[in-house]
């Protein structure tokens, strides 16, 4: 019978130890559950002065805190686990490099440095996690002003996307489920043009930067470019919402909906035909942009490519393939010939056209879930949003990591950033839209109490810095726009 090597038995040792380890671990958790699970309903059980959802959101936060310190504590031991079997490797090679037997003491002090090593090294990850957790969680110290304005009330389905025009008159733009795409005015709320020629969900709305033409992007699997004509109607006094921002808010029920049938758009002109159908994608277009320039378009598929048209004979110039599932948007450089895709494969690209003869590539992996938006801001840095609950800054030059990481308790949905004061707005799906700057610190949260703010999924939100009432404008699938007030200095100086 062959005889069991001193290695083998110590390594058969160590897994026996690994599995009861395991096994106990398992344990604990399971009991941790169960008296979660008794804690709560002894809390659900007390009386309590604060209303049913208050509480019951304080529930889940609490339940969210206490399950990433849990998952912490089993990181910990895992780390300590393997403490122990870096010193008795440790210990085993200090003995083989010197050929002989070493003494108790070399030994020893050999172990506890390397054990007080590991452990500080333990301590500092430890710690790191922690302060990433507990920031999650941590309520911000802004309280500058958020005011809502204005809402824009008309669709008769979701929203999807909105987009503020770049050229006199400024007017709002909204791409809706419901087959329409709807201009407004952005002081009044009136629908000013009503976009009906899609036969499918219109999924994102962009303004040309010098006309006035819009492009489109449909589930009917083509974009449309159009031209409106607007006269935009004398401004009637705002009233004052009265709102803040701060953290303290109301939770609404999901089906509350906009008061009133709100048709507001039956009585506005109505454009039926594009100029110009852009056609070579065989699945639904998601997103569109224009080009620097205007001259050239870009269109996102759910087919797994981008395209990019000459606008004017409408031919398809380039085929942009790579992603390995659907793409869900495209963003195009305010000045140069960059184009940025996202896609469900959790990467997103970079496509460089400023050589005419060379078209290349970068691919950035960084995201564990959809990629949702990738968005350009000043200089050279991206910022990309996730259904992995982070929103990354990252830095041309340099792919390998983001330079900053911000992680939300929801699926981040399409951002947008305020490019002069870098400031970036994150829609999510829990209805909460949060303003961040771009080091990744958190400034503020738009209200939602009262009745106002969104009541269902915020799908998009747009800056619009220029204007001197709203600056800031959402849509959700409340089937509503609504146009913030945000008092951005504030927010700095507080910062």
């Amino acid at each position: 019978m062959p005889i069991e090597s001193g290695s083998c038995a110590s390594a058969r040792q160590a897994k026996q130890k690994r599995k009861s380890h395991s096994l106990s671990i398992r344990r604990t958790n399971s009991s941790e559950q169960e008296r979660a699970g008794l804690q709560r309903d002894m809390l659900e059980g007390q009386d309590s002065k604060l209303p049913s959802a208050v509480r019951n959101t304080l529930l889940e936060l609490f339940g969210q805190i206490e399950r990433e310190f849990e998952n912490l504590y089993i990181e910990n031991l895992e780390l300590r686990r393997e403490v122990d079997t870096l010193n008795e490797r440790l210990a085993g090679e200090g003995q083989a490099i010197d050929g002989a037997e070493l003494s108790k003491g070399q030994l020893k002090t050999k172990a506890s440095h390397s054990t007080s090593q590991l452990s500080q090294k333990l301590k500092t990850t430890y710690k790191a996690s922690t302060s990433k957790i507990v920031s999650s969680f941590k309520t911000t110290t802004s309280r500058a002003i958020c005011q809502l304005v204005k809402e824009y009330v008309g669709h008769r389905d979701g929203i999807w996307d909105v987009s503020v025009a770049k050229t006199q008159p400024v007017v709002l733009g909204t791409a809706s489920a419901d087959h329409t795409a709807l201009l407004w005015s952005i002081e009044t709320g009136k629908c000013l043009v009503k976009y009906v020629g899609h036969v499918g969900s219109v999924n994102s709305i962009k303004f040309h930067p010098t006309e006035q033409v819009a492009l489109t992007a449909s589930g009917d699997q083509t974009a449309h470019i159009w031209r409106y004509i607007v006269q935009l109607p004398t401004p009637q006094p705002t009233a004052d919402c009265n709102q803040v921002s701060g953290e303290d808010e109301v939770e609404c029920s999901d089906k509350d909906e906009p008061d009133g049938d709100g048709d507001g758009s039956s009585d506005c002109p109505t454009v039926r035909a594009p100029l110009t159908s852009l056609k070579s994608h065989q699945g639904v277009v998601i997103a569109a942009d224009w080009l620097v320039g205007g001259k050239q378009a870009v269109t996102a598929s759910w087919d797994r490519t981008a395209n990019l048209y000459d606008v004017e004979t409408s031919e398809l110039v380039h085929s942009l393939t790579g992603h390995d599932q659907e793409l869900t948007h495209c963003c195009t450089h305010p000045t140069q010939r960059l184009v940025v895709t996202s896609s469900r494969d959790t990467t997103f690209r970079l496509w460089d056209f400023r050589d005419p003869s060379i078209h290349s590539v970068n691919v950035f992996q960084g995201h564990t879930d959809t990629v949702t938006s990738a968005v350009f801001t000043v200089g050279d840095n991206v910022v990309s949003g996730s259904d992995d609950r982070t929103v990354k800054v990252w830095d041309l030059k340099n792919m390998r990591s983001p330079i900053a990481t911000i992680r939300t308790d929801s699926a981040v949905n399409r951002i947008n950033v305020c490019v002069g004061q870098r400031i970036i707005a994150l829609p999510h799906d829990n209805r909460q839209v949060r303003l961040f700057d771009m080091s990744g610190v958190r400034l503020a949260r738009l209200p939602r109490s009262n009745r106002q703010g969104h009541r269902r999924m915020v799908c998009c939100s747009a800056w619009c810095e220029d204007h001197p009432i709203c600056n800031l404008f959402t849509c959700g699938f409340d089937r509503q726009a609504i146009g913030w007030n945000i008092n951005i200095p504030a927010l700095l100086q507080e910062k």
